[in-house]
């Protein structure tokens, strides 16, 4: 495919890539979340309420905190330690490593770190699986949640986790909650702001340079993070381009057709 030829020139010219990665990402490397896999890992869950995928099931008003973090403990223990690093992250790591990159994801799966891509050229917009906060919250502080997660996941029992784990925050003592993007209570801490800044730093010093936007898996829910951002440089810095690939329908502005290519394929296709 010509289109797959013009990108590996693309990248191997580029004196600076961005690369900007959405769900579709992540569910090309393999991440599951309904089905079989659904049913095998929360049986409970849907003989109880009928729900046969994660995220709808996210969205439970659960009346207990111990039926809430059963559900939560297994979720993160999925889609954050169980897996490892998925082998398209690590063959997207292999593509980029000696060049000069920056990563901004609104994924939450920490699968880049996994990769080997390193922690000072990555931007986690809207959180980690691995991170939990004050719910309410009082203080602009996050905190690991492995050690925690892998006791609730062995505690479990008819898909209640025991009360003395529901996780609790050291300064006002509300319960915690996940650090994720979803309301107005997410916190930007220390670490986020820091990784904001390196980001913000690499765009300024590479701007006038060749660089390249490659855009990966990302769809029409947060356009603002991403897409409309990526394209707005493409078409302000003299020799930028941009690469969208993203399964589904995908629009380009007429000012900067010229400077893109947009494919609607499984990133696996590129990859490899």
């Amino acid at each position: 495919m010509k289109e797959i030829e013009r990108i590996k020139e693309l990248i191997n010219e580029a004196e600076a890539i961005v690369i900007g990665a959405g769900a579709g990402l992540s569910t090309a490397a393999g991440f599951e979340y309904g089905g079989d896999y659904f049913l095998e890992n929360f049986p409970d869950i849907n003989k109880k309420y009928g729900y046969t995928d994660m995220y709808s099931a996210g969205f439970h008003p659960f009346l207990t905190s111990e039926e809430k973090w059963g559900y939560w403990c297994r979720f993160i223990y999925l889609q954050r330690y169980k897996e490892g690093a998925k082998p398209l992250y690590k063959k997207l790591y292999e593509l980029v490593k000696d060049k000069n990159y920056f990563v901004i994801t609104t994924n939450v799966d920490h699968q880049f770190q996994l990769s080997g891509f390193s922690k000072e050229r990555l931007f986690y917009t809207q959180g980690d699986y691995g991170l939990f906060q004050c719910s309410k919250p009082c203080h602009k502080k996050t905190y690991d949640n492995e050690k925690i997660v892998m006791e609730m996941v062995h505690s479990l029992k008819d898909g209640l986790i025991p009360s003395r784990l529901v996780p609790k925050c050291p300064i006002c003592g509300e319960e915690m909650s996940m650090n994720l993007r979803s309301d107005n209570t997410f916190v930007e801490d220390e670490g986020w702001h820091e990784a904001s800044h390196r980001y913000e730093k690499f765009l300024n010093e590479n701007k006038d340079k060749k660089i390249l936007f490659l855009e990966l898996g990302v769809g029409w829910n947060t356009p603002v993070i991403i897409k409309y951002p990526f394209m707005r440089m493409t078409y302000g810095f003299k020799d930028a381009f941009y690469v969208c690939i993203n399964k589904g329908f995908n629009r380009i502005p007429e000012e900067i057709k010229d400077k893109s290519i947009v494919l609607d394929d499984d990133i696996n296709t590129l990859v490899k």
